[in-house]
C-alpha cells in the first residue's frame, strides 16, 4: 500500500532565464512571477482574475490564428473573416481589435486597459457561448499601473498556449494562484477548488460516461472538464453528455463559463451566479451523475424559518441551519435520477454528527443510498490541511449490466452494503506542503471499488486491514449508523511506523500560523484602543 513520500521529480532543478527558456518553466510559475509585478496596485484576490482574463485572450487568439492559417492552407482565404467558418470548429471568431497581436502593438499606450476591456466585450458580444463569461470594464476599473500591465502582457505573449492541447491551462493556473493567495486572503475567506487528483478519483469511481452531469457548487468548472476527459480517455462520445451547474460567486461563475467555452463544452450554469439553496437555477433537474465539492461546514446558510418546507428535504428532517453539509447532501439526493450516482466531498464531521444530521444520515442508510465512504489524506487542498471524505451515493445498487465506450460493468445487488476505504496514509508529497494521489493510487482505489461492485466480487475483492472493509446493514445499525471508517476497517497498532519528522513539521507550521494570527489580533486590539484615545 502506498505511503506518504516525496516525489523526487518535484524537487527544484534550478532557475532558468525566462527570456530564453520560458517554455522550460511551468506556465503557472511564469505567470505568478509576472503577476507579482502588479503588487501594490491590485489587491491580492484580484491578481488571478487579471491574469486569467489575459490568458483567455491569448488562448482564444492563438486558436483563432491557428484556424485562420488552416483555412488559408485549404484555399479558403475568402472566408477568413466569416465567423461561421470558426464557430463550426468551436473556435471563437475575433474581430481585429480583439486579437492578441493588436493588443500587443498597443500595450505601451495609456489606454491599454480600455482596449483590453473593449476586446473582452467584443468577443463576448460576438460569441453566444461566452454570454456572461467575461469581465465587464474590469481592467479600466482597477486602475492598473500601465508599465506593470505592459510587462505582464509581454510575459504572456511569450507563452505558447497551444503547446499541449490536453493541458487544462485555465484550471491549472487558477489552482496554482489559489494556493499562493490562500494565506493572503486568510483561510476563513479562501475559496475552495478541488485538486485535480480528487476530481480524477471521483470521475474514475462514478464513471460519468453518458447522461446529465450536475455540480451544485461548480467553482471554476473543474469537475466538468475532468468528466469530458474521462469520456475521451474511455473512447466515449462527449456529445452524449449534458452539463448543468451552479456557482454562487460572480467572478468564479464567469471563470467557469470561460473554462467550458475555451474547450468547446456546452454547459448550462444558470442565468446568473446564485445561491444554490436560496435561488436554485435547476429546480426540476434529474441528473445521472453528480460531482461536487461544496463549501465545508458552511454556517448560517439559511435563516431560522427559511427553507423549512423546501421540497428538497421531502422525506427527511430539515438540515440544521448551523451547518450546510446535510443541506448539500439532500440537495444532491433530490437531483438524482432513478439510476443516478453522486460523488462529492465533505468535511469528516458529517460522518458522525448528531441531532438532525444523525436522523438524516440514518434515513440515507435505511433508504440504501450510501454506497461508499472514502477518507482522503490530509493536506490535499491549498486552503485547508484537514482530511476530508468522498461520499458515493447510488440510487440503483441492484444487479444490472452497463456498457458504454470501452466500459462494461456487471453489477451485483449490493443492498444494505457500504464499502469503507481509508486513504489517510496514502499520497505523494509535492511542493513540500501538499499531498496528491498519483495515477497508480487512483487505479488501485477505483479497482478495489469496482471489484467490490461486480457479480464475482468474492473472488476479486477482499477486506484489507487499514485500507478497506465491506459493511452490512446490521453492522451499520450496531454502530448507530456512524459512517466513520475506523469503526469498520480493522486497524493494527502501528505507532512505531509514524513518521514523527513529518508530523512535527506539520505541527510546527500550524503553531507558527497560530502565533502570527495572535500577533495580528493583538496589533488590531492596540490600534482600536489608540483610535479611542487610549494607550495600552
Amino acid at each position: 500500500m502506498p505511503k506518504l513520500k516525496e516525489d523526487p521529480a518535484n524537487k527544484a532543478t534550478g532557475k532558468v532565464k525566462v527570456s530564453k527558456q520560458i517554455q522550460d518553466k511551468p506556465i503557472e510559475v511564469t505567470l505568478w512571477d509576472a503577476a507579482n509585478k502588479l503588487r501594490g496596485s491590485v489587491e491580492p484576490a484580484e491578481y488571478k482574475h487579471v491574469v486569467l482574463s489575459l490568458i483567455f485572450l491569448k488562448f482564444a487568439s492563438d486558436k483563432f490564428e491557428d484556424h485562420r492559417t488552416k483555412l488559408i492552407a485549404e484555399g479558403k482565404e475568402k472566408y477568413i473573416e466569416m465567423p461561421d467558418f470558426y464557430n463550426m470548429s468551436n473556435v471563437f471568431f475575433l474581430e481585429e481589435n480583439s486579437r492578441w497581436g493588436f493588443l500587443i502593438k498597443k500595450s505601451k499606450q495609456n489606454d491599454i486597459a480600455l482596449l483590453i476591456d473593449t476586446a473582452l466585450h467584443t468577443i463576448e458580444k460576438n460569441n453566444k457561448a461566452l454570454k456572461g463569461a467575461l469581465p465587464d470594464n474590469y481592467f479600466s476599473r482597477l486602475g492598473l499601473d500601465i508599465t506593470k500591465l505592459a510587462s505582464l502582457l509581454d510575459t504572456i505573449n511569450d507563452i505558447d498556449t497551444l503547446r499541449d492541447p490536453k493541458q487544462d491551462v485555465v484550471g491549472k493556473v487558477y489552482e496554482y494562484f489559489l494556493s499562493k493567495f490562500a494565506l493572503a486572503e486568510g483561510k476563513g475567506k479562501g475559496e475552495f477548488y478541488t485538486p485535480k487528483s480528487i476530481v480524477n478519483l471521483i470521475a474514475e469511481m462514478i464513471e460519468p460516461y453518458k447522461g446529465i452531469i450536475y455540480d451544485p457548487a461548480c467553482g471554476s468548472g473543474g469537475m466538468f472538464v475532468q468528466s469530458i476527459k474521462f469520456i475521451e480517455a474511455h473512447h466515449g462520445n462527449k456529445k452524449e453528455v449534458s452539463i448543468y451547474g451552479q456557482e454562487y460567486t460572480n467572478t468564479t461563475y464567469k471563470l467557469a463559463k470561460m473554462n467550458l467555452a475555451i474547450r468547446g463544452i456546452s454547459g448550462n450554469l444558470g442565468e446568473k451566479a446564485a445561491d444554490t439553496f436560496a435561488d436554485d437555477q435547476h429546480k426540476d433537474l434529474k441528473a445521472d451523475f453528480i460531482m461536487a465539492n461544496p463549501p465545508f461546514n458552511q454556517k448560517d446558510w439559511r435563516a431560522e424559518n427559511e427553507l423549512k418546507d423546501d421540497p428538497r428535504w421531502r422525506g427527511y428532517d430539515v438540515p440544521p441551519k448551523s451547518n450546510a453539509n446535510y443541506g448539500w447532501i439532500l440537495n444532491m439526493v433530490s437531483k438524482l435520477s432513478e439510476n443516478g450516482i453522486a460523488g462529492f466531498i465533505l468535511a469528516n464531521g458529517a460522518l458522525s454528527g448528531g441531532g438532525e444530521e444523525y436522523k438524516i444520515r440514518r434515513k440515507l442508510i435505511e433508504n440504501d443510498l450510501v454506497e461508499a465512504i472514502v477518507v482522503l489524506p490530509r493536506n490535499m487542498f491549498y486552503t485547508t490541511d484537514i482530511s476530508v471524505t468522498l461520499w458515493i451515493l447510488n440510487k440503483n445498487k441492484k444487479a444490472r449490466s452497463v456498457k458504454s465506450g470501452d466500459l462494461e460493468r456487471n453489477y451485483r445487488d449490493r443492498k444494505g452494503e457500504i464499502l469503507f476505504i481509508d486513504l489517510r496514509r496514502w499520497g505523494t508529497e509535492y511542493e513540500k506542503m501538499y499531498v496528491e494521489l498519483i495515477q497508480k493510487d487512483i487505479e488501485e482505489i477505483t479497482s478495489t471499488y469496482h471489484n467490490w461492485q461486480q457479480i464475482n466480487w468474492e473472488m476479486i475483492y477482499k477486506n484489507i486491514p487499514e485500507f478497506c472493509y465491506s459493511a452490512h446493514f446490521d453492522e451499520l445499525k450496531h454502530n448507530d449508523f456512524s459512517l466513520v471508517p475506523s469503526k469498520y476497517i480493522e486497524f493494527i497498532d502501528r505507532d512505531s511506523e509514524i513518521d514523527f519528522d513529518i508530523e512535527m513539521k506539520r505541527i510546527q507550521k500550524d503553531f507558527k500560523t497560530l502565533l502570527e494570527e495572535e500577533k495580528r489580533s493583538q496589533e488590531q486590539l492596540i490600534n482600536a484602543f489608540k483610535t479611542l484615545g487610549y494607550e495600552l
